[in-house]
Protein backbone atom coordinates (compact mmCIF):
# COMPACT_ATOMS: atom_id res chain seq x y z
CA UNK A 1 0.00 0.00 0.00
CA UNK A 2 1.57 3.23 -0.98
CA UNK A 3 -1.50 5.38 -1.15
CA UNK A 4 -0.68 8.92 1.16
CA UNK A 5 -2.93 11.91 0.92
CA UNK A 6 -0.23 14.12 -0.64
CA UNK A 7 1.24 11.55 -3.57
CA UNK A 8 -2.55 11.38 -4.66
CA UNK A 9 -3.45 14.97 -4.74
CA UNK A 10 0.20 15.95 -6.46
CA UNK A 11 -1.08 13.11 -9.45
CA UNK A 12 -4.82 14.92 -9.75
CA UNK A 13 -2.70 18.50 -10.02
CA UNK A 14 -0.64 16.06 -12.81
CA UNK A 15 -3.78 14.81 -14.39
CA UNK A 16 -5.86 17.84 -13.96
CA UNK A 17 -3.40 20.91 -13.73
CA UNK A 18 -6.52 23.21 -14.91
CA UNK A 19 -9.36 22.09 -13.43
CA UNK A 20 -10.23 24.02 -9.97
CA UNK A 21 -9.38 22.60 -6.83
CA UNK A 22 -10.89 24.81 -4.12
CA UNK A 23 -12.88 28.28 -4.40
CA UNK A 24 -13.02 30.27 -0.98
CA UNK A 25 -15.66 33.42 -1.49
CA UNK A 26 -15.17 33.62 -5.15
CA UNK A 27 -11.09 32.99 -5.11
CA UNK A 28 -10.59 29.93 -7.13
CA UNK A 29 -7.08 28.19 -7.18
CA UNK A 30 -6.49 25.62 -9.99
CA UNK A 31 -5.10 22.33 -9.07
CA UNK A 32 -1.55 23.06 -10.93
CA UNK A 33 -1.53 26.27 -8.63
CA UNK A 34 -2.72 24.29 -5.00
CA UNK A 35 0.20 21.60 -5.48
CA UNK A 36 2.50 24.45 -6.18
CA UNK A 37 1.98 26.63 -3.16
CA UNK A 38 1.59 23.48 -1.24
CA UNK A 39 5.05 22.64 -2.14
CA UNK A 40 6.08 25.83 -1.38
CA UNK A 41 4.63 25.65 2.58
CA UNK A 42 6.57 22.33 2.68
CA UNK A 43 9.57 23.89 1.67
CA UNK A 44 8.75 27.03 4.57
CA UNK A 45 8.38 24.42 6.93
CA UNK A 46 11.26 22.49 5.81
CA UNK A 47 13.88 25.56 6.29
CA UNK A 48 12.62 26.15 9.66
CA UNK A 49 13.51 23.04 11.00
CA UNK A 50 10.72 20.59 10.15
CA UNK A 51 10.82 17.31 8.82
CA UNK A 52 9.24 13.74 8.29
CA UNK A 53 6.56 13.74 11.40
CA UNK A 54 6.47 17.07 12.50
CA UNK A 55 3.51 18.36 13.36
CA UNK A 56 2.18 21.63 12.14
CA UNK A 57 -1.22 23.40 13.64
CA UNK A 58 -3.52 25.11 11.69
CA UNK A 59 -5.58 28.08 13.31
CA UNK A 60 -7.60 28.99 10.71
CA UNK A 61 -11.02 29.41 9.37
CA UNK A 62 -12.65 27.74 6.36
CA UNK A 63 -10.31 29.14 3.77
CA UNK A 64 -8.07 27.63 0.02
CA UNK A 65 -5.33 28.68 3.03
CA UNK A 66 -6.08 26.17 5.49
CA UNK A 67 -6.34 23.39 2.36
CA UNK A 68 -3.09 24.15 1.09
CA UNK A 69 -1.09 24.03 4.19
CA UNK A 70 -2.71 21.36 5.24
CA UNK A 71 -1.25 19.63 1.94
CA UNK A 72 1.51 21.12 2.35
CA UNK A 73 2.50 19.68 5.61
CA UNK A 74 1.06 16.22 4.05
CA UNK A 75 3.71 16.83 1.43
CA UNK A 76 6.89 17.35 3.98
CA UNK A 77 5.58 13.98 5.48
CA UNK A 78 4.42 15.88 8.29
CA UNK A 79 1.07 15.70 10.69
CA UNK A 80 -1.54 18.76 10.43
CA UNK A 81 -3.11 19.45 13.78
CA UNK A 82 -6.75 20.54 13.41
CA UNK A 83 -7.73 23.73 15.82
CA UNK A 84 -10.56 24.94 17.09
CA UNK A 85 -10.49 28.40 16.90
CA UNK A 86 -12.76 28.80 19.18
CA UNK A 87 -10.37 27.88 22.19
CA UNK A 88 -9.26 30.79 24.74
CA UNK A 89 -5.35 30.89 25.89
CA UNK A 90 -5.37 28.05 28.24
CA UNK A 91 -6.78 25.42 25.86
CA UNK A 92 -4.85 26.14 23.11
CA UNK A 93 -1.78 26.19 25.23
CA UNK A 94 -2.90 22.88 25.94
CA UNK A 95 -3.51 21.71 22.88
CA UNK A 96 -0.58 23.21 20.93
CA UNK A 97 1.85 21.70 23.55
CA UNK A 98 0.09 18.13 23.96
CA UNK A 99 0.24 17.97 20.21
CA UNK A 100 3.84 18.80 19.83
CA UNK A 101 3.45 21.48 17.35
CA UNK A 102 6.45 22.86 15.80
CA UNK A 103 4.37 25.37 13.42
CA UNK A 104 1.21 27.05 14.02
CA UNK A 105 -0.58 28.42 10.52
CA UNK A 106 -3.15 31.39 12.01
CA UNK A 107 -5.84 33.89 11.01
CA UNK A 108 -4.39 37.46 11.43
CA UNK A 109 -8.03 37.92 13.99
CA UNK A 110 -6.22 35.70 16.70
CA UNK A 111 -2.43 37.22 16.23
CA UNK A 112 -3.22 38.66 19.91
CA UNK A 113 -4.42 35.32 21.36
CA UNK A 114 -1.30 34.05 20.08
CA UNK A 115 0.82 37.07 21.18
CA UNK A 116 -0.27 36.34 24.44
CA UNK A 117 0.70 32.68 24.69
CA UNK A 118 3.89 32.41 22.07
CA UNK A 119 6.05 32.72 25.53
CA UNK A 120 3.98 29.06 26.73
CA UNK A 121 4.41 27.04 23.37
CA UNK A 122 8.40 27.00 23.48
CA UNK A 123 7.90 23.81 20.81
CA UNK A 124 6.72 26.40 18.02
CA UNK A 125 9.65 26.91 15.29
CA UNK A 126 7.69 29.10 13.24
CA UNK A 127 4.15 31.24 13.51
CA UNK A 128 2.79 31.96 10.07
CA UNK A 129 0.11 35.21 9.87
CA UNK A 130 -2.77 34.59 7.24
CA UNK A 131 -3.68 37.86 6.40
CA UNK A 132 -7.62 38.78 6.73
CA UNK A 133 -7.12 42.67 6.93
CA UNK A 134 -7.68 42.24 10.74
CA UNK A 135 -4.41 42.99 11.96
CA UNK A 136 -0.86 44.08 11.05
CA UNK A 137 1.77 41.23 10.63
CA UNK A 138 2.34 40.20 14.10
CA UNK A 139 6.88 40.72 14.95
CA UNK A 140 7.07 37.14 15.70
CA UNK A 141 5.65 35.77 12.76
CA UNK A 142 5.84 35.52 8.83
CA UNK A 143 3.51 36.29 6.53
CA UNK A 144 1.89 33.70 4.69
CA UNK A 145 1.95 34.95 0.98
CA UNK A 146 5.33 36.74 1.33
CA UNK A 147 7.04 33.17 3.05
CA UNK A 148 5.21 31.46 0.08
CA UNK A 149 6.83 33.60 -2.20
CA UNK A 150 10.22 33.60 -0.70
CA UNK A 151 10.24 29.66 -0.98
CA UNK A 152 10.85 27.58 -3.64
CA UNK A 153 8.51 24.45 -4.25
CA UNK A 154 9.92 21.43 -2.54
CA UNK A 155 9.97 18.61 -5.17
CA UNK A 156 8.21 15.43 -4.49
CA UNK A 157 9.55 12.86 -2.77
CA UNK A 158 8.56 9.72 -0.89
CA UNK A 159 6.44 9.46 1.91
CA UNK A 160 5.77 6.68 4.77
CA UNK A 161 2.37 5.19 4.15
CA UNK A 162 2.45 4.00 7.61
CA UNK A 163 3.37 7.73 9.30
CA UNK A 164 0.61 8.93 11.84
CA UNK A 165 -2.42 11.10 10.70
CA UNK A 166 -4.83 12.52 13.60
CA UNK A 167 -7.27 14.54 14.82
CA UNK A 168 -7.77 16.19 17.83
CA UNK A 169 -11.16 15.65 19.19
CA UNK A 170 -13.14 16.78 22.41
CA UNK A 171 -14.61 13.43 22.64
CA UNK A 172 -16.53 12.06 26.00
CA UNK A 173 -13.68 13.02 28.75
CA UNK A 174 -13.08 16.18 28.68
CA UNK A 175 -9.37 17.61 27.06
CA UNK A 176 -9.03 17.28 23.72
CA UNK A 177 -7.33 13.97 22.41
CA UNK A 178 -5.76 13.24 19.15
CA UNK A 179 -7.02 10.34 17.20
CA UNK A 180 -4.33 8.38 15.10
CA UNK A 181 -4.19 6.56 11.99
CA UNK A 182 -2.05 5.33 9.76
CA UNK A 183 -1.95 8.24 6.80
CA UNK A 184 -1.67 5.69 4.09
CA UNK A 185 -4.31 3.39 5.43
CA UNK A 186 -6.82 6.56 6.22
CA UNK A 187 -6.21 7.77 2.65
CA UNK A 188 -7.31 4.02 1.23
CA UNK A 189 -10.28 4.47 3.63
CA UNK A 190 -11.46 7.37 2.50
CA UNK A 191 -10.52 6.76 -1.49
CA UNK A 192 -12.50 3.59 -1.00
CA UNK A 193 -15.45 5.27 -0.01
CA UNK A 194 -15.59 7.77 -2.66
CA UNK A 195 -14.77 4.66 -5.24
CA UNK A 196 -18.14 2.63 -3.71
CA UNK A 197 -20.31 5.87 -4.27
CA UNK A 198 -19.40 5.45 -7.97
CA UNK A 199 -19.50 2.30 -8.34
CA UNK A 200 -16.14 1.83 -9.16
CA UNK A 201 -13.52 -0.41 -7.87
CA UNK A 202 -11.44 0.80 -4.34
CA UNK A 203 -7.43 1.52 -5.07
CA UNK A 204 -5.20 -0.18 -2.99
CA UNK A 205 -1.81 1.62 -4.79
CA UNK A 206 -1.01 4.49 -6.84
CA UNK A 207 -1.69 2.13 -10.36
CA UNK A 208 -4.87 1.27 -9.13
CA UNK A 209 -5.73 5.05 -8.06
CA UNK A 210 -4.47 6.26 -11.41
CA UNK A 211 -6.95 4.03 -13.30
CA UNK A 212 -9.83 5.10 -11.03
CA UNK A 213 -9.25 8.58 -10.84
CA UNK A 214 -9.16 8.43 -14.92
CA UNK A 215 -12.82 6.50 -14.31
CA UNK A 216 -14.04 9.60 -12.77
CA UNK A 217 -16.53 10.89 -15.12
CA UNK A 218 -18.24 13.20 -12.54
CA UNK A 219 -15.69 14.96 -10.26
CA UNK A 220 -17.76 16.71 -7.33
CA UNK A 221 -17.97 19.91 -6.66
CA UNK A 222 -18.19 19.76 -2.30
CA UNK A 223 -19.65 22.45 0.04
CA UNK A 224 -18.04 22.04 3.02
CA UNK A 225 -20.80 24.31 4.99
CA UNK A 226 -19.27 22.96 8.62
CA UNK A 227 -15.65 23.88 9.69
CA UNK A 228 -12.47 22.08 8.26
CA UNK A 229 -11.32 22.22 11.83
CA UNK A 230 -13.65 19.17 12.41
CA UNK A 231 -13.45 15.82 11.04
CA UNK A 232 -17.00 15.78 9.52
CA UNK A 233 -15.96 19.11 7.15
CA UNK A 234 -12.23 17.76 6.45
CA UNK A 235 -12.78 13.97 5.99
CA UNK A 236 -16.29 14.40 4.10
CA UNK A 237 -16.07 18.26 3.13
CA UNK A 238 -12.09 18.00 2.14
CA UNK A 239 -10.22 15.03 1.88
CA UNK A 240 -13.05 13.05 -0.16
CA UNK A 241 -13.63 14.99 -2.73
CA UNK A 242 -10.19 15.78 -3.67
CA UNK A 243 -9.34 12.49 -3.58
CA UNK A 244 -11.82 12.09 -6.52
CA UNK A 245 -10.49 15.32 -8.29
CA UNK A 246 -13.00 17.55 -7.39
CA UNK A 247 -13.71 20.87 -6.34
CA UNK A 248 -14.04 22.20 -2.49
CA UNK A 249 -15.73 25.26 -2.21
CA UNK A 250 -15.56 27.20 1.35
CA UNK A 251 -16.82 30.27 3.27
CA UNK A 252 -14.43 32.13 5.60
CA UNK A 253 -17.44 33.81 7.30
CA UNK A 254 -17.97 32.67 10.47
CA UNK A 255 -21.75 31.61 11.57
CA UNK A 256 -24.75 29.77 9.80
CA UNK A 257 -26.01 31.50 7.17
CA UNK A 258 -28.12 29.59 5.08
CA UNK A 259 -28.90 32.15 2.17
CA UNK A 260 -25.14 32.51 1.63
CA UNK A 261 -25.04 28.69 1.69
CA UNK A 262 -27.27 28.04 -0.88
CA UNK A 263 -25.97 31.10 -3.05
CA UNK A 264 -22.63 29.25 -2.82
CA UNK A 265 -24.47 26.25 -4.23
CA UNK A 266 -26.21 27.94 -7.06
CA UNK A 267 -23.13 29.86 -8.28
CA UNK A 268 -20.73 26.78 -7.99
CA UNK A 269 -22.96 24.36 -9.29
CA UNK A 270 -22.43 22.61 -6.15
CA UNK A 271 -23.19 18.54 -6.52
CA UNK A 272 -22.77 17.91 -2.15
CA UNK A 273 -23.05 19.48 0.64
CA UNK A 274 -21.60 18.26 4.03
CA UNK A 275 -23.50 19.37 6.95
CA UNK A 276 -24.02 18.77 11.23
CA UNK A 277 -27.41 17.43 11.38
CA UNK A 278 -30.41 19.65 11.86
CA UNK A 279 -27.84 22.50 13.79
CA UNK A 280 -27.76 23.29 10.09
CA UNK A 281 -30.38 21.05 7.93
CA UNK A 282 -33.27 23.35 9.73
CA UNK A 283 -32.01 26.51 8.80
CA UNK A 284 -31.07 25.54 5.97
CA UNK A 285 -34.69 24.10 5.20
CA UNK A 286 -36.28 27.64 6.57
CA UNK A 287 -34.24 29.82 4.01
CA UNK A 288 -35.72 27.03 1.40
CA UNK A 289 -39.00 27.58 2.23
CA UNK A 290 -38.93 31.28 2.68
CA UNK A 291 -37.30 31.73 -0.96
CA UNK A 292 -39.89 29.61 -2.51
CA UNK A 293 -42.60 31.22 -1.01
CA UNK A 294 -41.36 34.89 -2.50
CA UNK A 295 -41.40 32.86 -5.58
CA UNK A 296 -37.63 33.06 -6.08
CA UNK A 297 -36.15 29.79 -4.73
CA UNK A 298 -33.05 28.50 -5.34
CA UNK A 299 -31.52 26.22 -8.41
CA UNK A 300 -30.81 23.33 -6.84
CA UNK A 301 -30.37 21.58 -10.41
CA UNK A 302 -27.08 20.63 -8.94
CA UNK A 303 -27.17 18.85 -5.80
CA UNK A 304 -26.71 15.18 -5.92
CA UNK A 305 -26.04 14.88 -1.99
CA UNK A 306 -26.46 15.97 1.09
CA UNK A 307 -24.03 14.22 3.84
CA UNK A 308 -23.87 14.47 8.02
CA UNK A 309 -22.71 13.34 10.50
CA UNK A 310 -22.24 14.15 14.25
CA UNK A 311 -25.77 15.65 15.35
CA UNK A 312 -29.03 13.97 14.65
CA UNK A 313 -31.06 15.24 12.24
CA UNK A 314 -34.24 14.44 12.18
CA UNK A 315 -36.48 12.77 9.44
CA UNK A 316 -39.11 15.49 9.32
CA UNK A 317 -36.18 17.92 8.33
CA UNK A 318 -35.07 15.55 5.57
CA UNK A 319 -38.40 15.09 4.04
CA UNK A 320 -38.67 18.41 4.27
CA UNK A 321 -35.82 19.23 2.23
CA UNK A 322 -36.72 16.49 -0.33
CA UNK A 323 -39.58 18.42 -1.06
CA UNK A 324 -37.62 21.31 -2.72
CA UNK A 325 -35.25 18.83 -4.51
CA UNK A 326 -34.69 14.95 -5.52
CA UNK A 327 -31.50 13.93 -3.78
CA UNK A 328 -30.02 11.71 -1.64
CA UNK A 329 -29.28 12.32 2.40
CA UNK A 330 -26.86 10.73 3.56
CA UNK A 331 -27.18 10.16 7.46
CA UNK A 332 -23.45 8.97 8.84
CA UNK A 333 -22.88 8.18 12.72
CA UNK A 334 -19.84 7.90 13.63
CA UNK A 335 -17.05 9.55 15.49
CA UNK A 336 -13.52 10.58 15.16
CA UNK A 337 -12.81 7.05 16.67
CA UNK A 338 -14.86 4.92 13.81
CA UNK A 339 -18.00 4.96 11.63
CA UNK A 340 -20.71 2.95 13.17
CA UNK A 341 -23.61 3.33 10.55
CA UNK A 342 -25.20 4.71 7.79
CA UNK A 343 -28.97 6.03 6.54
CA UNK A 344 -29.80 6.76 3.28
CA UNK A 345 -32.87 8.97 2.68
CA UNK A 346 -34.45 9.83 -1.15
CA UNK A 347 -38.11 10.68 -1.82
CA UNK A 348 -38.96 7.08 -2.21
CA UNK A 349 -38.43 6.82 1.54
CA UNK A 350 -35.92 6.12 4.49
CA UNK A 351 -35.25 5.17 8.02
CA UNK A 352 -36.68 6.90 11.19
CA UNK A 353 -34.59 9.68 13.40
CA UNK A 354 -31.49 7.74 14.91
CA UNK A 355 -32.11 4.72 13.12
CA UNK A 356 -29.04 3.39 11.13
CA UNK A 357 -27.28 0.41 8.92
CA UNK A 358 -24.60 -1.14 10.85
CA UNK A 359 -21.50 -0.83 9.32
CA UNK A 360 -19.39 -3.89 8.15
CA UNK A 361 -17.47 -4.68 11.44
CA UNK A 362 -19.87 -2.98 13.82
CA UNK A 363 -21.15 -5.11 16.87
CA UNK A 364 -23.53 -4.15 19.83
CA UNK A 365 -21.59 -5.64 22.64
CA UNK A 366 -22.89 -5.32 26.24
CA UNK A 367 -21.82 -3.87 29.55
CA UNK A 368 -21.30 -7.93 30.59
CA UNK A 369 -18.89 -8.49 26.93
CA UNK A 370 -21.26 -10.31 25.23
CA UNK A 371 -22.57 -9.23 21.75
CA UNK A 372 -26.58 -8.02 21.54
CA UNK A 373 -28.63 -10.23 19.57
CA UNK A 374 -31.29 -8.53 17.28
CA UNK A 375 -34.31 -7.98 18.28
CA UNK A 376 -33.41 -8.60 21.93
CA UNK A 377 -34.28 -5.14 23.65
CA UNK A 378 -30.53 -5.14 24.97
CA UNK A 379 -28.70 -2.07 24.80
CA UNK A 380 -25.51 -2.07 24.62
CA UNK A 381 -21.68 0.19 23.04
CA UNK A 382 -21.09 0.44 19.28
CA UNK A 383 -17.88 -1.02 18.56
CA UNK A 384 -15.93 -1.33 15.27
CA UNK A 385 -13.23 -3.42 14.03
CA UNK A 386 -12.78 -1.95 10.89
CA UNK A 387 -9.97 0.11 10.65
CA UNK A 388 -9.39 0.42 14.17
CA UNK A 389 -7.45 4.10 15.43
CA UNK A 390 -3.89 3.32 16.58
CA UNK A 391 -4.75 5.18 19.52
CA UNK A 392 -4.94 8.78 21.44
CA UNK A 393 -1.72 10.51 21.02
CA UNK A 394 -0.28 10.58 24.21
CA UNK A 395 -2.19 8.52 26.03
CA UNK A 396 -2.13 5.11 26.93
CA UNK A 397 -4.66 4.83 29.12
CA UNK A 398 -7.66 6.63 27.39
CA UNK A 399 -5.92 4.22 23.86
CA UNK A 400 -6.61 1.06 26.55
CA UNK A 401 -10.32 2.27 27.66
CA UNK A 402 -11.30 3.22 23.66
CA UNK A 403 -10.00 0.34 21.88
CA UNK A 404 -9.96 -3.29 23.05
CA UNK A 405 -9.52 -6.55 22.47
CA UNK A 406 -12.66 -9.37 22.51
CA UNK A 407 -12.65 -12.75 21.18
CA UNK A 408 -8.95 -11.95 19.53
CA UNK A 409 -10.56 -8.74 17.44
CA UNK A 410 -9.64 -5.35 18.65
CA UNK A 411 -12.17 -3.08 18.79
CA UNK A 412 -13.02 0.41 18.98
CA UNK A 413 -15.21 1.86 21.68
CA UNK A 414 -16.09 5.24 21.12
CA UNK A 415 -19.00 5.62 23.84
CA UNK A 416 -22.20 5.38 21.71
CA UNK A 417 -24.99 3.28 23.10
CA UNK A 418 -27.66 1.59 21.01
CA UNK A 419 -29.92 -1.62 20.62
CA UNK A 420 -30.44 -3.55 17.54
CA UNK A 421 -33.23 -4.33 16.22
CA UNK A 422 -35.10 -7.44 14.63
CA UNK A 423 -34.12 -6.26 11.21
CA UNK A 424 -30.22 -6.04 12.40
CA UNK A 425 -30.57 -1.99 11.93
CA UNK A 426 -29.37 -0.29 14.99
CA UNK A 427 -31.26 2.65 16.99
CA UNK A 428 -29.01 5.22 18.19
CA UNK A 429 -29.79 5.87 22.53
CA UNK A 430 -26.58 8.30 22.90
CA UNK A 431 -23.67 8.25 25.17
CA UNK A 432 -23.41 6.88 28.16
CA UNK A 433 -21.43 8.91 29.35
CA UNK A 434 -22.15 12.79 30.57
CA UNK A 435 -21.09 14.51 27.47
CA UNK A 436 -23.32 17.07 25.78
CA UNK A 437 -23.03 17.40 22.29
CA UNK A 438 -24.07 20.89 20.97
CA UNK A 439 -24.53 21.76 17.40
CA UNK A 440 -22.02 19.22 16.79
CA UNK A 441 -19.79 20.40 19.15
CA UNK A 442 -19.27 17.94 22.05
CA UNK A 443 -18.48 19.97 25.84
CA UNK A 444 -17.74 17.66 28.57
CA UNK A 445 -19.63 18.95 32.22
CA UNK A 446 -16.52 19.29 34.09
CA UNK A 447 -14.98 21.92 32.38
CA UNK A 448 -17.82 24.19 32.32
CA UNK A 449 -18.47 23.50 35.84
CA UNK A 450 -14.58 24.21 36.81
CA UNK A 451 -14.70 27.16 35.12
CA UNK A 452 -18.03 28.61 36.87
CA UNK A 453 -15.77 27.57 40.03
CA UNK A 454 -13.89 30.27 39.62
CA UNK A 455 -16.60 32.96 40.37
CA UNK A 456 -15.86 33.70 43.79
CA UNK A 457 -19.71 33.86 43.98
CA UNK A 458 -20.43 30.49 42.74
CA UNK A 459 -20.20 27.80 45.95
CA UNK A 460 -20.85 24.72 43.75
CA UNK A 461 -22.30 23.60 40.05
CA UNK A 462 -23.57 20.77 37.72
CA UNK A 463 -23.95 21.04 33.95
CA UNK A 464 -25.63 19.31 31.75
CA UNK A 465 -27.61 19.80 28.30
CA UNK A 466 -31.11 20.09 27.69
CA UNK A 467 -33.36 19.12 24.53
CA UNK A 468 -32.68 22.26 22.38
CA UNK A 469 -34.79 22.09 18.80
CA UNK A 470 -31.55 23.39 16.73
CA UNK A 471 -28.86 22.80 18.19
CA UNK A 472 -29.55 18.91 19.94
CA UNK A 473 -28.64 20.02 22.92
CA UNK A 474 -27.68 23.35 25.08
CA UNK A 475 -25.21 23.76 27.87
CA UNK A 476 -27.57 24.15 31.61
CA UNK A 477 -25.77 25.25 34.79
CA UNK A 478 -26.79 24.45 38.10
CA UNK A 479 -25.36 26.76 40.34
CA UNK A 480 -25.77 27.10 44.80
CA UNK A 481 -24.22 30.80 45.61
CA UNK A 482 -21.80 31.36 48.29
CA UNK A 483 -23.74 33.10 51.04
CA UNK A 484 -22.56 36.76 50.83
CA UNK A 485 -22.37 36.97 47.62
CA UNK A 486 -25.01 35.21 45.11
CA UNK A 487 -24.41 36.54 41.47
CA UNK A 488 -27.14 36.37 38.94
CA UNK A 489 -27.40 34.35 35.80
CA UNK A 490 -26.06 37.14 33.05
CA UNK A 491 -22.61 38.07 35.36
CA UNK A 492 -22.21 34.12 35.85
CA UNK A 493 -22.67 33.82 31.46
CA UNK A 494 -20.03 36.26 31.50
CA UNK A 495 -17.78 35.24 33.54
CA UNK A 496 -17.81 31.89 31.89
CA UNK A 497 -17.44 33.44 28.25
CA UNK A 498 -13.77 35.02 29.14
CA UNK A 499 -12.78 31.57 30.37
CA UNK A 500 -14.05 28.93 27.64
CA UNK A 501 -14.37 28.83 23.87
CA UNK A 502 -18.23 30.14 22.74
CA UNK A 503 -19.99 26.66 22.73
CA UNK A 504 -18.93 25.81 26.10
CA UNK A 505 -20.80 28.79 27.56
CA UNK A 506 -23.87 27.99 29.48
CA UNK A 507 -26.60 29.23 27.87
CA UNK A 508 -28.89 29.16 30.90
CA UNK A 509 -28.34 29.54 34.61
CA UNK A 510 -30.52 28.66 37.17
CA UNK A 511 -29.90 29.15 41.22
CA UNK A 512 -30.20 26.64 43.57
CA UNK A 513 -30.15 25.99 46.97
CA UNK A 514 -27.67 23.22 47.29
CA UNK A 515 -26.14 21.26 44.00
CA UNK A 516 -27.07 17.54 45.23
CA UNK A 517 -24.08 14.97 45.52
CA UNK A 518 -23.79 11.53 46.45
CA UNK A 519 -22.10 10.99 50.03
CA UNK A 520 -18.63 10.51 48.91
CA UNK A 521 -18.80 14.09 46.52
CA UNK A 522 -19.84 12.49 42.96
CA UNK A 523 -22.31 14.46 41.24
CA UNK A 524 -25.77 13.44 41.19
CA UNK A 525 -26.33 14.09 37.02
CA UNK A 526 -29.69 12.58 37.15
CA UNK A 527 -30.63 14.95 39.57
CA UNK A 528 -29.16 17.89 37.53
CA UNK A 529 -30.61 16.80 34.52
CA UNK A 530 -34.41 16.59 35.78
CA UNK A 531 -33.95 19.74 37.58
CA UNK A 532 -32.80 21.69 34.34
CA UNK A 533 -35.30 20.48 32.55
CA UNK A 534 -38.14 21.45 34.89
CA UNK A 535 -36.90 24.69 35.27
CA UNK A 536 -36.33 25.14 31.89
CA UNK A 537 -40.22 23.96 31.67
CA UNK A 538 -41.03 26.85 33.78
CA UNK A 539 -39.41 29.83 32.14
CA UNK A 540 -41.13 28.72 28.79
Amino acid sequence: MDLHFATAWEHVAEAYPNRIAAICDGRELTWRDYEQRAARVAALLQAHGLQEGSKAALYLHNSNEYQEAQFGIFKLGGCPINVNYRYKADELVYLLDNSDAEAVFFQACYAMRLWEIKDRLPKVKLFVQVNDGTEALMDFASDYERALRDHAPLPAGERDPEGVYMLYTGGTTGLPKGVMYPVGGFTTLLTGMGAAARQLEAPQNMQQYRAMLAAVEDPPVSLAACPLMHGTGMWLGGFLPMLMGGTVVTTAKLGLDPYLLWGLTEQHRVTDLVIVGDAFAKPLLAALDDTAARGSPFDLSSVRQISSSGVMWSLETKQGLLRHHDMVLADLMGSTEGGMGSSLTTREGGAETARFVMNEGVKVIADDGSFVQPGSGQRGRLATSAFVPLGYYKDPQKSAATFQEIDGVRYSFPGDYATVEADGTITLLGRGSVCINTGGEKVFPEEVEEALKRHPGVFDCLVVGVPDERFGERITALVSAQENRPPDSAELIAFAADHLAGYKTPRQVFLVDEVRRAPNGKADYKWAKNEALRRAAAEM
